[in-house]
């Protein structure tokens, strides 16, 4: 289990490497508050850092056998929500970096197309403070279809906001958002159903 001496010093890593804080988030599963924390406190200050929790799921992707039962766990689910909700799929948008492998396997469980989303805090730095997210136009246009939404762990949400907008202005209609893991515990995020494998709810005493 990583312990906050442990993130420090990878977020440090991270930032050295020339990462910007967006993908050392993405690479942490930790909240762009919880990178900003990492990288300016030390455990000398006494402060208390951000309620969040690091997820580390790399014994599942550093295997591709094991990230396809994965895979096949989460389309199981999200067939079961197209057919509770009476909606189709045409389009898996995968979520840049780490949705990506996710999608690209539920996208060929489900015979549908592939699409791929990179989110405006991937992108962010000192230079280009108001980059914006897009959809890569080497993969699956959306305008016009019915899509799901595959990544691998909600911290916030915000990105999954925004990438509902995004679609929304580009004409795709979303069924589903699908995740390995969600670490709000939500149902929905602005109406359209939420399916994670796991879910974990923080209780505060």
């Amino acid at each position: 289990m990583k312990n906050i001496d442990t993130l420090m010093k990878k977020a440090a890593e991270l930032k050295s490497a020339g990462l910007v804080e967006g993908q050392i988030s993405e690479e942490l599963n930790v909240s762009s508050e919880t990178v900003t924390w990492l990288l300016t406190h030390s455990d000398e200050t006494g402060m208390p850092g951000p309620k969040d929790i690091s997820v580390d799921w790399s014994m599942i992707g550093r295997s591709s056998n094991r990230l396809g039962h994965v895979a096949q766990a989460l389309s199981d689910m999200i067939e079961e929500i197209l057919i509770d909700n009476d909606v189709g799929i045409d389009v898996v948008v995968g979520i840049a970096l780490s949705g990506v492998p996710l999608a690209s396997i539920v996208a060929s469980n489900l015979v549908s197309e592939l699409a791929v989303y990179t989110p405006s805090k991937q992108m962010v730095s000192k230079e280009s403070k108001r980059a914006r997210g897009n959809l890569s136009a080497n993969f699956s246009n959306v305008k016009d279809k019915e899509c799901i939404i595959v990544d691998d762990v909600i911290t916030t949400g915000r990105t999954l906001e925004e990438t509902l907008e995004y679609m929304d202005k580009n004409g795709a209609k979303i069924n589903a958002i699908a995740v390995l893991l969600d670490k709000k515990g939500i149902e929905q995020i602005v109406g359209v159903p939420v399916v994670s494998l796991l879910k974990v709810i923080r209780i505060d005493a």
